[in-house]
């Protein structure tokens, strides 16, 4: 089984290094291990993070 490859792209809140791996898709949120920041990946080409939306609140409405 291959090894995933991984890139290391700035953290845009706290700009600390966050892995990225290679078969990332727009959409998907990734972690800072520094600030603990969620990350939603924008682009992949080159591989673009940027802060993830907070999600609403429903509360049944």
């Amino acid at each position: 089984m291959p090894i995933a490859e991984t890139s290391v792209e700035a953290c845009p809140e706290c700009e600390g290094q966050v892995g990225v791996e290679s078969g990332i898709r727009v959409g998907e949120i990734v972690e800072c291990p520094e600030c603990a920041a969620e990350l939603e990946a924008v682009g992949v080409a080159p591989v673009l993070l940027a802060l993830a939306p907070e999600a609403d609140e429903d509360w049944g409405e």
